[in-house]
């Protein structure tokens, strides 16, 4: 029984968080969402641009502490092993609902661009980026990297066994190209409010400070890593020689 719930726990904190998911590009698109990034501005500027602030920096702390070994190995002496993942996805989703929930809008328009091809480009870079992510996502194994499965090996009571060094598709060119899937997916928009540009800036600062974390983790963990680094850019493409098909290193995860 206890197997049965630590699956069902897993696939609800999927689900919870695919809804996130979807929900996250309506709300920094301006689309569908009853409440989106560049919503009717509430209350005073110094007021919003605090909680604003304050929601981001909660997001960043939980993303980043609950993905640090020594933070997993203390937490995982109350939350069994099986279902460590699945809460960490849970708890991110969480605190994106959350941000969802309390943002408040800024006003104020930074740039607009009105010519329709400008407009179109800006657009398709803003698909490519969501798009990037989830693909990127199922390149390094969609369903490890958001807890099923973990929970799913343990329902079949067989070991959990990490997975192997590979560099599929895109991971040969930079070694971060799902946080270059969220740069064009927050960057790319015909308007930029000053709201957006600080959910953008913000994010933008957090994924570059967090990225340095990880990869010390990455290599601490697998020596070959630091192969790895040496040879690829960490996300723009040609910064220096990419990794040849054959060769081998650790995949990055947003576990950041």
């Amino acid at each position: 029984m206890g197997r049965i719930v630590a699956f069902v726990y897993g696939v609800v904190a999927y689900a919870i968080f695919f809804a996130t998911f979807l929900y996250a590009a309506g709300f920094v698109g301006n689309l569908v969402v009853p409440k989106s990034l560049d919503a009717q501005p509430v209350g005073t500027l110094g007021a919003s641009l605090l909680i604003n602030l304050g929601l981001l920096s909660l997001f960043a702390v939980q993303h980043s502490v609950m993905a640090r070994p020594a933070f997993k190995r203390m937490w995982t002496r109350i939350v069994p092993e099986p279902v460590e993942r699945s809460t960490y996805v849970l708890a991110s989703s969480l605190a994106l609902i959350l941000l969802f929930w309390q943002w408040r809008p800024l006003g104020g328009v930074v740039w607009d661009v009105r010519d329709p091809v400008g407009r179109g480009l800006l657009y398709a870079g803003f698909a490519f980026g969501w798009l990037l992510v989830l693909v990127t996502t199922f390149l390094i194994n969609h369903f490890d990297l958001f807890g099923l499965r973990q929970v799913w090996l343990h329902l079949r009571k067989r070991p959990y066994r990490p997975l192997p060094f590979t560099t599929p598709g895109p991971y040969r060119l930079v070694r971060h190209p799902l946080y270059v899937g969220w740069f064009f997916a927050f960057w790319s928009t015909p308007t930029m409010t000053v709201t957006h540009l600080l959910f953008a800036v913000v994010t933008t600062a957090y994924i570059l400070v967090a990225i340095r974390f990880e990869e010390r983790d990455l290599v601490a963990a697998h020596p070959e890593y630091a192969s790895y680094l040496s040879r690829v850019p960490m996300l723009i493409p040609g910064g220096r020689r990419a990794a040849s098909g054959t060769d081998e290193a650790a995949p990055v995860v947003a576990r950041v």
